[in-house]
């Protein structure tokens, strides 16, 4: 089983809103450790969801700093308490593992900031 580890993918700028990075960590055979940094727009947010579809079949198994929840290939991670208001620019991570086998192809995550 042969893992790729892709480069830096994150969504449009969103002028108010919030954007997400995609930035790995390391990986493994079988699996990889990954972060998603999460920056706030023009305009303070009191919290964010960020989603993402597996191209690979790739399974979150562990995560801290968000809630996430997966349907199929759909992944989704909302904050938690203390990392979800964020002022203006501001930035704030949250990181999981998840197993792979084969490619293991770079998400392009969404972030939907809560005003």
């Amino acid at each position: 089983v042969q893992v790729t580890v892709q480069p830096l993918i994150a969504d449009e700028p969103a002028t108010g809103g919030c954007t997400a990075t995609y930035r790995p960590v390391s990986s493994w055979n079988g699996g990889f450790q990954a972060e998603i940094d999460v920056t706030a727009g023009s305009s303070a947010i009191k919290g964010w969801t960020v989603t993402w579809t597996w191209a690979n079949g790739q399974q979150v198994s562990s995560y801290w700093s968000s809630t996430v929840t997966t349907s199929g290939s759909t992944v989704t991670a909302r904050n938690v308490a203390y990392n979800g208001s964020l002022a203006a620019g501001g930035k704030t991570s949250f990181g999981f593992v998840a197993s792979s086998s084969g490619t293991n192809t770079a998400p392009t995550p969404t972030c939907t900031p809560t005003v």
